[in-house]
């Protein structure tokens, strides 16, 4: 989800609510301790140099402070605020909450809360990086049967 659709997204809710991948909710009494713009410089393990930049959100939830609430009012208004002193852009919204450890997610709008979204790792240079592309094994028979044209009709 780009800055700009979470944005739009606010202006529809009276309260904020974040639903975790496993369908969980994050506490209502979260906070955001950070909204920032995040550029990404590195070479992966094919050689080739890459950039990436996307929005971080920090959520954090504490049990010091449960009568903590954040309108979607006060939200726009720190979002326009990181904007306009850190000239972020309308780039995808990385989240980041506590797990077992930091953990970093996407995020969608179902149209009544946020749903944090699962992210993967994987190669990104999959044609250089030295692992043997597996062929997919396909029986003869099997080839002869799903065929998509019949011999007689003079197509193969």
């Amino acid at each position: 989800m780009k800055l700009s659709e979470f944005k739009n997204s606010l202006t529809s809710l009276e309260k904020i609510s974040f639903r975790t991948p496993t369908g969980g909710f994050i506490p209502s009494h979260f906070h955001i301790t950070e909204i920032g713009s995040v550029v990404k410089n590195f070479i992966d393990c094919g050689g080739t140099i890459r950039k990436e930049s996307f929005v971080g959100f920090q959520l954090w939830k504490t049990d010091d402070d449960p009568d903590h609430r954040l309108s979607p009012e006060k939200l726009l208004t720190i979002i326009k605020l990181s904007e306009e002193k850190l000239n972020i852009l309308d780039e995808e919204i990385e989240v980041e909450y506590q797990s077992e450890t930091i953990g970093k997610y996407g995020v969608e709008f179902n149209g009544f809360e946020f749903v944090l979204t699962n992210k993967n790792t994987a190669c990104l240079a999959e044609d250089n990086c030295g692992i043997p592309v597996i062929k997919k094994k396909v029986s003869l028979v099997d080839l002869q049967n799903n065929s998509c044209c019949d011999p007689k009709t003079g197509c193969c």
